[in-house]
């Protein structure tokens, strides 16, 4: 299947979502091994993406309320689309760092699947900012 506008419009429920470092090649979870979340990509150019790890639990300290930022991910923007690439526009996003910022992905579509890696980039969610590579595979929910 070729990877076209008509191929990724729509709504993507999240079945995985891997982490590689750059600086080790080391791989993790970091959501866990059944993390929830959804990508939607509207015809008219936008795109909103949550993700977060199963279990979490609602926090009232500062604590649990730092631990709940660091297992979401969570923004919108408008997307384009450029061969095997899509390139966001974040206009809103959970962590401020990215609002403004152009976040480049590279994505697949096979039947019913949608794979998507990121670009090499710093996590803001692990301590450092360790730079990283998201690999996400959805399924169409729609």
């Amino acid at each position: 299947m070729t990877n076209s506008k008509s191929n990724v419009v729509g709504t993507w429920k999240l079945l995985s979502l891997d982490v590689e470092f750059q600086a080790s090649g080391e791989r993790q979870q970091p959501y866990g091994p059944n993390p929830d979340g959804y990508l939607i990509l509207t015809p008219e150019g936008r795109t909103m993406a949550v993700v977060a790890a199963k279990g979490r639990k609602p926090g009232l300290k500062a604590e649990e309320q730092a631990e709940l930022l660091r297992t979401l991910l969570a923004y919108t923007g408008t997307y384009k689309l450029s061969g095997n690439k899509f390139i966001t526009k974040v206009d809103v996003s959970w962590n401020e760092a990215w609002t403004g910022t152009e976040q480049e992905r590279f994505f697949e579509v096979k039947d019913d699947r949608l794979t998507i890696v990121t670009a090499w980039l710093p996590n803001p969610n692990l301590p450092g900012g360790p730079v990283v590579r998201g690999s996400l595979t959805f399924e169409r929910a729609d």
